[in-house]
């Protein structure tokens, strides 16, 4: 295989707030994002070959996003560049505590215009893992796309990982939304579930009966949970491990369940998805919670993945 890992979706811009200028007003800076590309730079870092399938805008931004992508390693073949639309922005309002809210600029923007006939489908066959999420199934054609790269990724005999990234602003209606993540769910190996997203699903407020609900309705093998600041928890066939979050000096949570993702996926590529037990669950939740910690204290996502000797060493002061 030529790739461990490919996925598609969205890549953009996430503006963040950084300071105040000479004049009083709010600086923010052009941070490349977007949550299928974040998880292929956390994996990058890990070792891995990865690449993305997507669509920007042929301007500024679209053009800074393929260098950049490039440049962190992540193969650009499957990236299409569109002169009839443009890149997707998105405003990130962080708060005190380090959480945000997303304003997007994505009305006909590039992400949502991918059409199933620009997908590279080799792509996908050169893969060992395909990985998506919702964002891409907000709108069409992009909705479409998604669909048929699923469809073939089952085929093809794939592995599939799946990252709901509910963002309800994006979402025409959360009927829809909904909709859409249980057609994801109907695909997967391998779920990353946010406690929100869970509980939006499920609409059960206990995390453990959510996904004996999920397990259940879609006999998904490996599902991961995260909790934030509090950690996460793996459940694999009967066995449950919960592993405690990092305490850090947060600036903004932006990518950190994208690269809580990444280091999960990696640790199924290492280990097998078929030979996990209790000891494996736990080092892949700590490596992913210290990880996904790190990238909380800088701004952005795509250029602040931490490397494995930084996760390492934050590991390394509680033990």
């Amino acid at each position: 295989m030529s790739y461990d890992v490919v996925t598609l979706g969205e890549v953009l811009i996430d503006f963040t707030e950084n300071g105040i200028s000479a004049q009083e007003n709010k600086l923010f800076e052009a941070n490349p994002g977007g949550a299928p590309c974040n998880v292929l730079a956390m994996l990058t870092k890990l070792g891995k070959k990865t690449a993305f399938i997507g669509k920007v805008g042929d301007d500024q931004f679209g053009h800074l996003l393929k260098e950049t992508i490039e440049r962190v390693g992540i193969t650009s073949k499957g990236l299409v560049l569109d002169t009839k639309c443009l890149t997707t922005l998105a405003f990130v309002h962080t708060f005190a505590d380090g959480d945000r809210d997303f304003s997007f600029y994505r009305v006909r923007g590039a992400d949502v215009m991918l059409a199933k006939d620009e997908i590279d489908y080799t792509l996908i066959d050169e893969s060992k893992v395909f990985h998506f999420g919702t964002l891409s199934m907000t709108d069409e054609p992009a909705r479409s796309a998604t669909i048929a790269a699923l469809k073939y990724a089952k085929k093809q005999k794939k592995l599939i990982s799946f990252d709901p990234n509910l963002r309800e602003p994006l979402w025409e209606n959360l009927t829809k939304a909904k909709e859409m993540i249980e057609l994801g769910l109907t695909y997967c190996d391998i779920l990353k579930i946010s406690d929100n997203e869970i509980r939006f699903l499920t609409e059960l407020q206990d995390f453990d009966e959510g996904v004996a609900f999920i397990q259940a309705e879609y006999g998904i093998p490996l599902i991961f949970l995260t909790m934030g600041k509090e950690g996460s928890r793996a459940y694999y066939k009967d066995l449950v491990m919960e592993v405690p979050g990092y305490q850090v000096e947060t600036i903004e949570t932006t990518g950190a369940g994208d690269t809580f993702t990444g280091c999960a996926i990696n640790g199924v590529l290492n280990y097998g998805l078929e030979n996990l037990d209790l000891d494996k669950l736990e080092e892949i939740l700590d490596f992913a919670n210290a990880a996904a910690a790190l990238v909380t204290t800088k701004k952005g996502a795509i250029l602040s993945m931490p490397t494995k000797e930084e996760v390492k060493a934050l590991q390394d002061t509680i033990r």
